[in-house]
């Protein structure tokens, strides 16, 4: 049976708290092969910038002091980034141990307490610390921040903000709406303490146990804000589409002006052509007579003369 969590934050008074956060990084990414076999998901430069950095950092200023950050997928490129930061601490997997295997073995790190989770694939504007506020003012094992997004709707919510279910098929009660979970979620480290150690683990898993012995989620409604998931290749095209929207400027290569963007030390051969919008990073190299459209090109690419690239992602 599951216990009452104990509430350890008093009210919304984290200023005198030891704010812990992990952020979810050990993922395959599957859905955006073949270039999550040279680079794990959370160290996606968009614009410029690994997600996982923007993550933390984003930690940092809500006012988080203990981030763990877990690896497992080409992780080696993950210490590599990460071992400097010093007040992140790495946690490195022997095997694939899913979101509830990495929350169980992190246990020792983050207890007591409640803890701050954050997917690494996810590019968004929601406050942490709103969210962690929130949870305090509740009496809940945790708290998942819940949107409305109907390409993943389909959690079950009560209109009390209580989450009943993780399967919208199997609550067909007219006083529930489905939403999606965005990926930040608060749970009560008492929670982790159920979940077996050493082997994969899906913290949905955990959650429906909890469910079923009686135990509360809250659903944290977030709205008017801007989210979005990487998960896909086209998704990650998408999210730069979005930022670059409204950034106007002035080709530095072509003069011209256009939704382009481009990192320190790019060099452009003759008569390349720019069109719609792009993100191009450090150091990359375009050859002469190339055309790029719609592209995200990550930092060091070597583009070949005349190259036609469209709609796409250019890694090395």
């Amino acid at each position: 049976m599951f216990r009452k969590p104990r509430q350890v934050c008093p009210g919304t008074n984290t200023n005198s708290v030891i704010m812990k956060a992990m952020v979810l990084a050990a993922g395959l990414g599957t859905r955006l092969r073949p270039y999550t076999s040279i680079c794990p998901k959370p160290l996606f430069p968009v614009m410029g910038e690994a997600l996982v950095l923007r993550i933390i950092n984003n930690l940092r200023r809500s006012g988080f002091t203990q981030i763990v950050v877990n690896a497992y997928h080409l992780k080696d490129q993950l210490v590599e980034l990460l071992c400097t930061e010093a007040d992140v601490v790495l946690q490195v997997e022997p095997i694939e141990l899913g979101t509830g295997g990495g929350l169980r073995m992190a246990l020792d790190t983050l207890a007591p307490g409640p803890v701050l989770v954050t997917n690494a694939d996810i590019y968004h504007d929601i406050d942490y610390r709103w969210v962690y506020e929130n949870h305090c003012r509740q009496k809940a094992g945790a708290t998942l921040v819940m949107h409305d997004y109907p390409r993943f709707n389909k959690v079950s919510v009560s209109e009390k903000g209580t989450i009943v279910s993780f399967s919208a098929d199997s609550c067909p009660e007219k006083d529930l709406q489905t939403m999606a979970f965005t990926g930040i979620q608060v749970i009560e480290a008492d929670l982790l303490t159920h979940i077996p150690q050493g082997k994969f683990y899906s913290i949905i898993t955990a959650y429906n146990s909890y469910l079923a012995n009686g135990g509360t989620l809250k659903a944290l409604i977030s709205r008017r804000h801007f989210w979005y998931d990487i998960g896909t290749p086209v998704d990650y095209l998408d999210l730069h589409a979005h930022l670059l929207a409204g950034r106007t400027t002035v080709n530095p290569f072509t003069h011209t002006t256009d939704n382009f963007v481009f990192g320190a030390g790019v060099e452009v051969g003759k008569d390349v052509i720019f069109r719609d919008w792009g993100y191009v990073g450090a150091n990359a190299h375009i050859g002469a007579g190339s055309h790029l459209e719609r592209v995200v090109v990550w930092s060091g690419a070597q583009i070949p003369p005349e190259t036609i690239a469209k709609d796409t992602i250019i890694t090395q």
